[in-house]
């Protein structure tokens, strides 16, 4: 399976217009080679450079088989949007407060619906997989802090 992005590559710079110096809104995401027996994907975008451990910036599952991508500030209907580090079910756009952080865009090819509360986090979604995971894919993009 593939992961994607048509406004950056692995391991290069997210522009500006996607982290709090710009729109902060969610970069466009593409993927392929979804294996055949997948249910639904799930997507976690987190940061592990911050200093408590792990920043949650976004939470989506039970999106559809049928959805191939992500569009720009947008959500894919019927996929459910979990909980932020930050608390809100929202894309939370990265905004390092020192040094270059890592941004990993992980997106999970599932064999089964997950029907989690919308209040659910990443450990809870994590838990939740365990088991159904047929394969994954991760993206990882940069911001450097200012």
């Amino acid at each position: 399976m593939n992961l994607t992005s048509p406004v950056f590559s692995q391991g290069e710079n997210i522009p500006s217009k996607y982290t709090c110096l710009g729109e902060g809104v969610n970069p466009p995401l593409q993927w392929t080679q979804v294996p055949i027996n997948t249910r639904t994907l799930a997507l976690i975008v987190d940061d592990p450079d911050v200093s408590s451990g792990i920043f949650t910036h976004w939470l989506l599952w039970d999106i559809p088989i049928v959805v191939q991508k992500v569009e720009e500030n947008s959500v894919p209907v019927e996929a459910i949007v979990g909980a932020s580090t930050g608390g809100v079910n929202a894309y939370v756009a990265p905004c390092p407060p020192s040094g270059l952080h890592h941004y990993r865009f992980k997106l999970y090819a599932l064999d089964v619906e997950l029907f989690l509360s919308v209040n659910s986090n990443q450990v809870e979604l994590e838990k939740a997989m365990v088991g159904h995971i047929l394969e994954q894919a991760v993206l990882v993009g940069v911001v450097q802090a200012n």
